[in-house]
């Protein structure tokens, strides 16, 4: 009986000890100290390799560490599952790995089969069903917020972690207000969890609104002094606004952190805040040294930004180059690319490329005003190459996707056209979109009747009589003293039009007494008059026939507006 009782306690002891074990683990996985987790969870199996908890809570620290080892996480449920097949925590695990694999229906079909196996009553298994709908990009929210639901009906139900994972559901179908309602029942149930006050935070950071994301960060760090998530929020924010404070929150960080490869580079990264750059460039080139290929790709990024501060533009490009190419859990931005773009430009012969990248930016960037910024960046490097072909197009583009174009945007379009000697392209902007829009301007009129004869220089084809005629009405309709130069240009071409090419000296009188109507002494309009008014003389009997002229005006009109 002795033997007994002593073997009974012995297992209940060592129960209790594995529970301790996973709970320390939970915990360390709740501050994100991935490192220590992973190494408590590993210590727990190698004593009990059954251990269905630590199985699941490793698999799960494996997916959330900053390198997402979603294999080793694979391969680690199905090994368990070999010998406990109806385990319902490792069925939703490997649910949340066929998610993240893409296969729904496959998913789907674990999450009910651990569900009924536990009769619906395990919250442990309904908050990992929904765990791994909301983490998994192609989990269902929906579904999650089902389970979890059910969850909140078991009897004796108490689990603030339940409520969390429900708020992350609610934001992963951007329902700001449930998720914040579901945050703080979790608050109600464990008034220190800081994760509930940092998330909460979070809600408020993505509507850009410090008043309330602010103060929510500072009160999940005061609620658990521990808590390294709610000092990274305060640490970042600062980040770009206040290096000393930046530089408080970043030590707090630092000292409730596993030490290793993230907090280097954040120490990394905050040379770079204290523009420190080539303490930052040299820091990242070591890292770079030390952990070759599993190094986090943004220290390339860091090196490029650093090098092109430090115009070494050669090295920032290489860098830039490499960050780009290499997959990793570092998302890539469209500023990635705008930044390769202003390397580019900054090194000779490597311009062209520029333009790529900048179209790169333009389609990673999913605002439109960021994306008719770009484009209008494009079009200015366009600029100072002389390319005006190139800006030209580049100005098209960002005309069309601008949802409140203005006036100057569609005359440097179509001027940029003109520059360029897309003459037909301006005629169509100018002729037709600028006059529309904008009746009651000059420049509409001006540059139609430009880019109409630049297309015939001759006037031959008499495209560009209209227009100047246009141009002269509304000169004199618009501001008579103001554009009175435009319309006497426009009536002296139409003169020598009507006079040298289609050869109608009543016409061309016809002009100029509309000039003469604006300017009653102009010398030049009296002196042709008289010149076209003239009968033609005789010809001297005895001379040689000449061939039969008509009297050219002379006139070299002048052009004269830019605007």
């Amino acid at each position: 009986m002795k033997r007994l009782f002593s073997l009974t306690v012995t297992v209940v002891i060592g129960n209790i000890l594995f529970a301790q074990n996973v709970d320390q683990g939970r915990k360390l996985l709740y501050y994100e100290r991935y490192k220590s987790a992973r190494e408590n969870f590993e210590k727990t199996l190698a004593a009990n390799p059954n251990n269905i908890d630590a199985v699941y809570w490793l698999g799960q620290t494996l997916l959330e560490m900053p390198n997402k080892d979603s294999v080793a996480a694979k391969d680690l449920y199905q090994k368990a599952l070999a010998t406990n097949g109806n385990a319902p925590l490792l069925l939703a695990g490997i649910g949340q790995i066929e998610l993240m694999e893409g296969k729904a229906n496959d998913a789907r079909q674990r999450f009910e089969t651990a569900i009924t196996v536990s009769k619906g009553k395990d919250i442990n298994v309904l908050n990992a069903v929904g765990r791994a709908n909301v983490r998994a990009k192609a989990g269902d929210a929906n579904y999650a917020i089902e389970k979890l639901n059910l969850a909140t009906q078991v009897k004796n139900f108490k689990d603030p972690e339940t409520y969390i994972i429900l708020g992350d559901a609610y934001r992963k179908i951007i329902d700001g207000g449930n998720a914040v309602t579901s945050y703080n029942k979790a608050l109600t149930l464990d008034p220190k969890m800081a994760s509930a006050k940092t998330r909460i935070g979070r809600v408020y950071l993505t509507q850009n609104n410090p008043d309330y994301f602010l103060p929510a960060f500072e009160a999940a760090v005061q609620l658990d002094p521990a808590y390294k998530p709610g000092y990274f929020e305060l640490f970042y924010y600062y980040y770009f606004r206040d290096v000393n404070k930046a530089a408080g929150y970043l030590d707090k960080f630092i000292a409730n952190a596993d030490p290793g490869p993230e907090v280097e580079y954040l120490k990394t990264d905050f040379l770079y805040a204290s523009a420190k750059f080539g303490e930052a460039r040299d820091k990242a080139q070591s890292l770079v040294t030390q952990f070759g290929d599993k190094v986090n790709p943004r220290m390339y990024r860091l090196i490029a930004y650093t090098s092109d501060t430090l115009a070494d533009m050669q090295v920032a490009k290489q860098a830039m180059t490499t960050f780009l190419a290499k997959p990793g859990e570092e998302p890539i931005l469209p500023a990635d690319y705008e930044e390769l773009a202003n390397i580019n430009s900054k090194i000779p012969g490597s311009e062209p490329e520029a333009f790529v990248n900048l179209q790169m930016a333009v389609e990673k960037d999913t605002v439109v005003e960021n994306k008719v910024k770009l484009i209008q960046k494009g079009a200015a490097l366009a600029k100072r190459l002389g390319n005006r072909k190139e800006e030209a197009n580049w100005l098209g583009v960002a005309y069309r996707i601008d949802k409140n174009p203005n006036q100057n945007d569609l005359y440097n379009w179509g001027y940029a056209n003109y520059q360029a000697g897309e003459y037909k392209t301006a005629d169509s902007i100018f002729c037709t979109v600028y006059q529309s829009k904008y009746p009651n301007e000059i420049f509409g009129y001006l540059w139609c009747a430009r880019s109409r004869e630049a297309q015939d220089t001759t006037w031959a084809s008499g495209i560009a009589a209209e227009p100047y005629d246009k141009l002269a009405t509304m000169a004199i309709q618009l501001d008579s003293a103001k554009y009175k130069t435009q319309a006497l240009n426009a009536l002296f071409k139409l003169v020598v039009y009507q006079n040298d090419i289609k050869k109608d000296k009543a016409a061309a009188i016809t002009y100029l007494d509309r000039v003469l109507a604006i300017d009653p002494t102009n010398p030049d309009a009296i002196r042709i008059k008289d010149i076209l008014n003239k009968p033609a003389r005789p010809a001297p009997q005895q001379a040689k026939p000449k061939p039969k002229t008509t009297a050219s005006t002379g006139i070299k009109p002048k052009t004269s507006v830019k605007k």
